[in-house]
Order: structure tokens, then sequence, then C-alpha cells
């Protein structure tokens, strides 16, 4: 499908009464939930990645308090997190996606995950077992999501993450995936603001961005890069209510969050000349001009930020690592051949 029919009858459907309806029926039998098995599957990997890299930077899953930015249409963060032992996560969306039978999906999938959830917990294979058969069976007879996890999770929607309410210093991690790249940036700045206000001292802040052409994903006839053709106001007439893109680069994530006071410990953007042959084949934007080529096409980020002060928790007295070049930093887990990006597998 060429990308520009999806633009445009995404933007027909958002004029719609019960434009969040229709675009999710559209999604369930054309979109990505028409592969929901795969869909989950990545997102369980996209965990794995998350907690890898705060593990190593001294955040371990059990027993930490944590908050999602952007929950979606089912929690799989929030349950892999919970099933690894963490103490409570909160996660919030700006509206209310999430679908009951979609939740009941993705957690029969993740039985088959268990055993690599595992890896990021100090629960035994039996208790992190007995959480999940109590997830289901609490869950298939309530479908209440903080029953059945006991009270660990909460979901909060419609809720403003720029205006959490939470307590100050009372979160020890928070995290988003594939969310950021979808957020305007006066927003993100608003984001990082809070965020601060409500980590530890010492807490993290881990966001995992897709910074390419999402219409590439479905128009296999453009490059990841294809967007930076456009000047902002052509570029305009593509964003809609379903798929805003705020076209940022990996470079201002981390930006963005020093100047809300966080010490970046962990960026994996990095070039590639795959990427750099593609952003040659594009004639560029004005706007985009001023940044140097080998920024400009990275289209992947996984980063963490510090709050200043002393950690919530030590892993075994390792320090945080910063990553940015190919690889994992040493002593990372994982396979040389996994991705230090979770974006990196799109």
């Amino acid at each position: 499908m060429d990308w520009r029919v999806k633009c445009f009858v995404q933007r027909a459907v958002s004029y719609l009464p019960f434009r969040d309806r229709i675009y999710l029926a559209i999604q369930r039998r054309l979109g990505g939930l028409s592969q929901f098995t795969d869909e989950c599957h990545s997102k369980v990997e996209d965990w794995k990645i998350m907690a890898s890299h705060l593990r190593d930077a001294g955040l371990p899953m059990t027993g930490a308090t944590l908050f999602e930015i952007g929950t979606g249409w089912y929690p799989t963060f929030p349950f892999c997190c919970y099933l690894a032992g963490a103490r409570e996560v909160v996660t919030v969306d700006l509206n209310r996606l999430l679908q009951k039978d979609l939740t009941s999906r993705c957690i029969e999938l993740l039985e088959g995950s268990l055993g690599d959830i595992s890896t990021f917990s100090t629960l035994t294979d039996s208790e992190i077992r007995a959480r999940f058969e109590r997830l289901r069976t609490v869950w298939n007879e309530s479908g209440n999501l903080q029953k059945a996890t006991d009270g660990v999770v909460r979901y909060s929607a419609p809720s403003d993450a720029r205006k959490t309410a939470l307590p100050t210093s009372t979160v020890d991690g928070v995290f988003s995936n594939s969310v950021l790249e979808h957020v305007p940036p006066a927003t993100i700045e608003e984001l990082m603001r809070e965020s601060f206000r409500i980590l530890r001292p010492g807490g993290l802040l881990f966001h995992s961005v897709d910074c390419g052409d999402h219409y590439s994903y479905m128009d296999k006839s453009l490059t990841q890069l294809n967007y930076l053709r456009y000047s902002e106001s052509e570029w305009r007439r593509y964003n809609n209510h379903f798929l805003y893109q705020n076209r940022l680069r990996p470079r201002d994530y981390p930006r963005m969050a020093e100047a809300a006071g966080f010490t970046i410990t962990l960026n994996t953007a990095k070039p590639s000349e795959r990427r750099l042959a593609e952003l040659a084949q594009i004639p560029i934007a004005e706007c985009f001009r001023h940044i140097p080529a080998e920024e400009l096409c990275i289209t992947t980020i996984d980063f963490i930020s510090k709050k200043p002060g002393e950690p919530s928790h030590t892993q075994n007295g390792h320090e945080a690592r910063v990553v940015t070049g190919e690889g994992r930093a040493p002593g990372q887990s994982g396979s040389k051949s996994e991705p230090v990006s979770s974006n990196d597998r799109r």
C-alpha cells in the first residue's frame, strides 16, 4: 500500500465519531494487531533489552517501583515487570486504549517467556510461575488489572504523564518504549521535568525511541529516512491523530533529558553505512540540513538518564556504562548478536 493512502485513511477516520473504535478495528484487521503473536513477542524482546540495560545500570527489576509512559492496547511491559518481582508499576496513557481480549492473549503468550523473564529476577522459577498462574486466573475471573497483579500494576487512563500527582522522589525508574517519537517536543520537555521530580535521587529514566519514518513499515518502497525530505509545512499535511511523528533526531532526546537535570549514562545511537547510503539518495529538507549526516541518518536510540544522587538500587556494585560504539559494553548480558537498541530489530 502506498503510504499516502494510509495517511489519507487515517486523517479521514480522525474526523469521524468513535474514531478510536474504528481505528482499532482497522488495526485488528489490517495493521500490527493482525499479527498479534509476532507483535507481542517483539514487545517481550524489547522488555528484555530494557531490563538488561537497567540491571547493568544498577536497577534490578525485583523490588523496583516503576512508572511507564504509554500503556497501549495491552500491558506487556508492566506484566513482565510484575512477573520479575517489581514492587509497583504505575502505567499511564493519554487515552484509555487497553483492550481486555488483547490483554488476555498477551497473558497466554507470556507463559512461553517465563524462563526469559526469570533471567532478570531474583525470584525463583516456582515463584514466577505462581505469579503467572495467579495473574491468569484472577484476570480471567475479574478483568481487573490491579487485582490480578496483587496490587502491583496500576493502570491510569486517560492520564497526563506531565502531571502525575505522584509524590516527589518516590520512583526508582521511569520508562517508555516507542512512544516519544509520537509526542510533540514541548510535551517531551515537560515529561522529562516531571520524571525528574518523581524519581528518587539516583533513579533512572529509560526510553527506547524509533526515530525512523513509520510509514516505511508498511510501504516497502520507502526507507526509514524518507520523511526527512519534507519541510515542516509539507509534513503537517501528513501528520495525523493516529500517527503523529515529531521527526526529532536521536541526539535531541538525551539533550532534553540533560536540560531537565539528568546525566546520560547510556546512549546506543550510532550511524550505519546502510543509513548513510540511504540518506545520500534523499533531497534533505532545509530544516534538517544543519545536522551532520552521521547524526541525521540514525533511526534508533535507547538511552538511560540518571537523576543525581545515590542510586536507589545497586547490582553487585556495578556502575552504569555508556554504550556508543558497536555491540554491548563489557559485562552486559546477552549474546553479541543481540541488538543494543530495542528498535534495531525493526
